[in-house]
C-alpha cells in the first residue's frame, strides 16, 4: 500500500471514531512524532560532537595514572 492510499484510508477511519478515541489517537501520533524528532536531534548532536575537535586534546594528553600506581588489583 502506498503512502497516499494509507493516508486516505487512515483519514477515513479517523472520521468514523468517536471524539474521545480521536483525541487518544491524536495524542498518540504527537507522542510518536516527538520521539522521532528527539531521535533525530540526538543523532545530530552525537554526530556534531563526534566530528568536533573540541575534545581532541584529551586524546593527546598523557595518562595521569598507570597500572603501576595501583595498590590492589581485583579480578
Amino acid at each position: 500500500m502506498n503512502r497516499e492510499t494509507l493516508i486516505k484510508k487512515t483519514i477515513e477511519n479517523l472520521s468514523r471514531l468517536p471524539n474521545d478515541r480521536l483525541l487518544e489517537i491524536s495524542q498518540y501520533t504527537e507522542f510518536v512524532i516527538k520521539n522521532i524528532e528527539d531521535k533525530i536531534l540526538k543523532e545530530g548532536i552525537s554526530k556534531m560532537i563526534t566530528e568536533s575537535e573540541s575534545f581532541k586534546y584529551l586524546e593527546e594528553e598523557d595518562d595521569a595514572y598507570t597500572v603501576n600506581d595501583l595498590k590492589e588489583r581485583y579480578k
